[in-house]
């Protein structure tokens, strides 16, 4: 696929932020739809307005970022980093999920995001992100994080079990900064 005029376009009119309170039933409505008709999530049940925003505010309060990305005014995705594993040694390894609003993929705004994600994180002092995948056939996600330098890390085979079948995870990994070449700073 090229990236013609339009892409183009489309790609420049996204403004990536801060997450906001005002943003919890956008994000909602996005995830709601991820969970209900993809593997990206494992979840069975989409959680509710109150439920997302708990979450959200965890991952704030934890110290890590929380993006938005907005088109003509409407919040179509989203990203965010937390916690790898909850042991301390783990501080300086985070996970990334980015979630774009459906009928909007293949247009630059996961890009976009994850970009802007990765550098928050790096600004934040953190030396790793993995990417969880659901699904070992969704190219798209796999492809995404491979064109922002994730290197494929390894599949657990049969780990969820969604929609009638057993689907696998991609761990994907990317260093920031100085990655594990000298002692962190957090």
């Amino acid at each position: 696929m090229t990236d013609g005029p339009d892409r183009a376009r489309e790609r420049s009119a996204v403004t990536i932020r801060a997450s906001e309170e005002a943003d919890v039933a956008a994000i909602t409505a996005i995830y709601h739809h991820h969970v209900l008709h993809g593997a990206a999530s494992f979840e069975i049940e989409p959680p509710d307005a109150a439920e997302i925003a708990r979450r959200r505010r965890a991952v704030l309060d934890g110290g890590y970022p929380y993006i938005v990305a907005e088109q003509d005014g409407r919040v179509v995705g989203y990203a965010y980093a937390s916690a790898y594993r909850p042991r301390p040694a783990y501080r300086n390894t985070v996970e990334n999920s980015v979630y774009v609003e459906p009928g909007r993929e293949r247009r630059g705004i996961g890009r976009v995001l994850l970009a802007a994600l990765l550098e928050a994180c790096e600004r934040l002092g953190f030396r790793q992100v993995v990417a969880v995948i659901g699904d070992s056939g969704h190219e798209a996600s796999i492809g995404l994080h491979q064109t922002l330098g994730f290197r494929m890390v390894g599949t657990l085979r049969s780990a969820g079990f969604k929609f009638g079948r057993w689907i696998d995870i991609v761990l994907m990994q990317r260093a920031l900064g100085p990655g594990d070449d000298t002692p962190p700073s957090r």
